[in-house]
């Protein structure tokens, strides 16, 4: 036990002890002081985010946009030309085919994009037995590498592969669908919508989550069929999302490469009527003389016309809600 003298010390320390030392404070628990947080910039945590954009991103852009009024090439510095590449592509025939085939991609997937992921999302949200495994095998193909997509539907549209064994075996015959210009291209854009159903499903399967059921329910009881439904609840409860799958799709198709590339070849199929323009900047900027100012020209050119369908897109959304 304690004498009242030391007692009486102790207490005559504490109230003489001097305020506790700056950035720490009392925790009301026995006295022990905690050290308070420094208030940090919100700059420090994106700085790790803005070096990624500005050297995979900004620095690439700015090189390919300086590339673009050079004649550099692969192993060569290059100089200044001005307009000469722009004034080139004018006169390119593999740059108009290109332009083309690029439009045409568009023009045929983006509808296709934008319509059956909607009808498939309507589909898989209803309560049938075993729609679950269906949910999963409609996304199987987006996970699936491009390659091994690529490769698998060559196999299949091959002269000898597994649609043309089916087509014999009905008495239609062969079909050149790797051998024929508009064939190939529409095969793979068969590819490209096939590859992209799942994606653009779980975003409508979200947006049809917060579509009040009551708003059904009271145009099936005003005498609306299924489709009178679609078209009067459905798709105007959901415009803002096909707006967005619209130019995500728009933007992906223009710049397609990959699955024209593994079913057309490098050369862009027969006599190169195949091409795409993101093939063509390939074919024309790599290699040891691969002319690397004239394919930042055409890669100038595609990014300006994928930000002009954006600005479409988004316009024409404007112009429904005004």
């Amino acid at each position: 036990m304690k004498s009242p003298t030391a007692t009486k010390a102790a207490s005559s320390d504490i109230s003489t002890a001097g305020p506790a030392p700056k950035g720490l404070r009392p925790d009301g628990r026995g006295g022990r002081r905690i050290r308070r947080q420094l208030p940090t910039s919100p700059w420090l945590f994106a700085a790790p985010g803005l070096v990624i954009v500005a050297v995979f991103i900004l620095y690439p852009f700015l090189s390919t946009l300086n590339n673009a009024f050079t004649d550099k090439r692969t192993l060569i510095p290059g100089e200044y030309v001005g307009l000469a590449n722009f004034r080139e592509l004018l006169h390119d025939d593999m740059f108009w085919i290109g332009l083309r085939n690029s439009t045409l991609y568009v023009l045929v997937v983006v509808p296709a994009l934008v319509l059956l992921p909607l009808l498939l999302a309507m589909l898989v949200q209803k309560h049938i037995p075993g729609i679950t495994f269906f949910r999963s095998a409609f996304y199987t193909p987006v996970v699936a590498s491009i390659v091994v997509v690529g490769l698998i539907w060559v196999w299949m549209l091959d002269e000898r592969g597994l649609v043309n064994a089916v087509l014999e075996a009905v008495g239609v015959g062969k079909v050149g669908f790797l051998s024929d210009q508009w064939l190939l291209l529409f095969s793979a854009m068969a590819v490209t919508v096939w590859k992209g159903l799942g994606y653009y499903m779980i975003i409508y399967l979200a947006a049809l989550a917060n579509v009040p059921r009551e708003l059904h329910e009271a145009a099936a009881v005003d005498g609306a069929g299924a489709v009178r439904r679609f078209f009067s609840v459905t798709v105007p409860a959901v415009r803002s999302t096909m707006v967005l799958v619209g130019a995500l799709s728009s933007v992906a198709a223009f710049k397609v490469f990959s699955e024209v590339y593994l079913m057309a070849g490098p050369t862009g199929g027969p006599a190169g009527e195949d091409t795409t323009l993101v093939m063509l900047v390939q074919r024309v900027g790599t290699g040891l003389t691969g002319r690397v100012g004239y394919a930042s020209a055409i890669s100038v050119v595609v990014f300006v016309v994928t930000v002009a369908l954006m600005l479409l897109v988004l316009r024409a959304d404007r112009k429904e809600d005004a």
